[in-house]
């Protein structure tokens, strides 16, 4: 059963159930009210009885006196204690109230009786008789006129019930219609995407709070998100091949060339030997990076502890220092103790420092202070420095500068992207500064200072 049906089922159902509710509620809540009014009436017909044979006396017959207030349309007796009937009257029409059993209760009695299937109002009254007798006075009246008017609301409240049922089912069917339109758009927004290959988006026909509204945003935002991580997973995927299939080009050419002169010429061989291993060297790179970037957020294991700055920089640079035949200067403008995952803030600083000795001929700068009152490590270099257009985009996987000098110095546009996603998960920011053919200032700025 499709949504809309279901809304329509259920909508329907509930609200005829509250109508027949409602109804039922209101019929016998009337009748309680009619029949309790119509019990406080023969209360008062029974008192005004009582007052009447009190005053009167012994001027008047039993019966003539029963007459005088008799009810409309009832029954008037006096009962002795023995049960037996002093007196009765009663009017032409009610002859077969005769046949109730009559009993002496002793006490004040009202209740509403049922007596060949009609309602009927009885009260009881202790009186003292004309005889001088404790007895009884009891009347009965027939509320068939108010059973006949109950009966009478009982269908008008039946024929309203199945006349509200058609406004019900109207109004479920419209409200069903809202409720599952941004639903039925969304459905065949996916089908056209899905038969189309188009990412396309909701037209949202006005800004509002409500759920569907939301739901039709949250759809157009996911589809943004899909069709720029779609763009993003192409151009890794070509990127990535392209690099790829550089290296083993090399590997291939260099493997025919030994196969065919490798023997003759040992230069040749070494030659060759040394390249191939250059290249499976770059392309294992290559591949642990794409993996490191290929993690998602929730897969990195991170150790927190307190580190130095100044001691994780001296290790680093004395590394560079060696590897690299470089001259390296560390300023300490402050010392300052953080808590990160020392090993993950180290290879964010191998890869700004790899990049600015690479892209420099000059001595480079670490610094150690601050940024923004938070703990950072600056390192400048004046080398080559990225342009303008180029500052933003140099965090982009696979994304070079200069891709001829890139690839001479053997970059894949990876680092700086590891870079970044590192410096995500352990709640670092990077700040590059540059100015083209003036060099590049790196600042990693931490959050979690521990210098108190």
């Amino acid at each position: 059963m499709k949504l809309r049906k279901k809304i329509n089922l259920f909508t329907a159902v509930v609200f005829i159930i509250l109508l027949i509710i409602i109804n039922i509620t209101s019929y016998f809540t009337f009748s309680h009210i009619m029949l309790k009014s119509e019990l406080d009436r023969t209360e008062a017909e029974a008192e005004r009885a009582i007052n009447g044979i009190s005053q009167t006396g012994h001027s008047v017959s039993a019966q003539a006196l029963l007459r005088t207030y008799l009810p409309i349309d009832g029954m008037l007796q006096v009962v002795r204690p023995d049960g037996s009937i002093a007196a009765r009257a009663l009017v032409p029409e009610q002859q077969e109230l005769e046949k109730v059993s009559t009993a002496y209760y002793k006490t004040k009695q009202r209740q509403i009786i049922k007596y060949n299937g009609a309602p009927h109002a009885f009260v009881s009254f202790p009186i003292i008789w004309v005889d001088g007798e404790v007895a009884e006075l009891q009347v009965i009246e027939n509320l068939s006129a108010t059973a006949n008017n109950l009966q009478t609301l009982s269908l008008v409240l039946l024929v309203v019930t199945l006349i509200a049922t058609i406004p019900v089912l109207v109004s479920t069917r419209l409200l069903s219609n809202v409720i599952t339109q941004p639903i039925t758009t969304m459905i065949q927004t996916m089908r056209e995407i899905r038969k189309s290959g188009e990412y396309k988006r909701i037209e949202l026909s006005k800004e509002s709070k409500d759920e569907l509204y939301e739901m039709g945003q949250t759809f157009n935002e996911m589809m943004d998100l899909l069709e720029v991580n779609y763009e993003k997973q192409e151009n890794f995927v070509s990127n990535a091949s392209h690099e790829l299939k550089t290296p083993l080009t090399v590997i291939d050419s260099y493997a025919s060339l030994l196969e065919r002169r490798g023997q003759s010429d040992p230069k040749l061989f070494h030659e060759a030997v040394d390249a191939i291993q250059s290249e499976a060297i770059h392309m294992r790179e290559l591949t642990q990076q794409l993996l490191l970037l290929a993690k998602h957020d929730e897969q990195w294991k991170l150790h927190i502890e307190t580190i130095r700055l100044s001691q994780l920089v001296d290790e680093s640079v004395n590394s560079f220092r060696k590897g690299y035949k470089r001259e390296i200067s560390i300023i300490v403008e402050e010392e300052c103790n953080v808590k990160t995952d020392k090993q993950k803030l180290k290879q964010i600083f191998y890869i700004l420092m790899e990049n600015a000795l690479k892209y420099s001929e000059k001595p480079v700068i670490v610094v150690i202070g601050r940024e923004r009152k938070r703990p950072s490590i600056k390192i400048i270099d004046q080398g080559v420095g990225i342009p303008a257009h180029d500052v933003e985009k140099v965090f982009d996987r696979f994304y070079r500068v200069d891709k001829a000098r890139a690839r001479k110095t053997g970059g894949y546009g990876l680092g700086l992207s590891l870079a970044k996603e590192l410096a995500d998960v352990i709640g670092v920011k990077i700040l590059l500064e540059s100015i083209e053919g003036k060099g590049t200032t790196a600042n990693i700025v931490l959050s979690h200072d521990d210098s108190h």
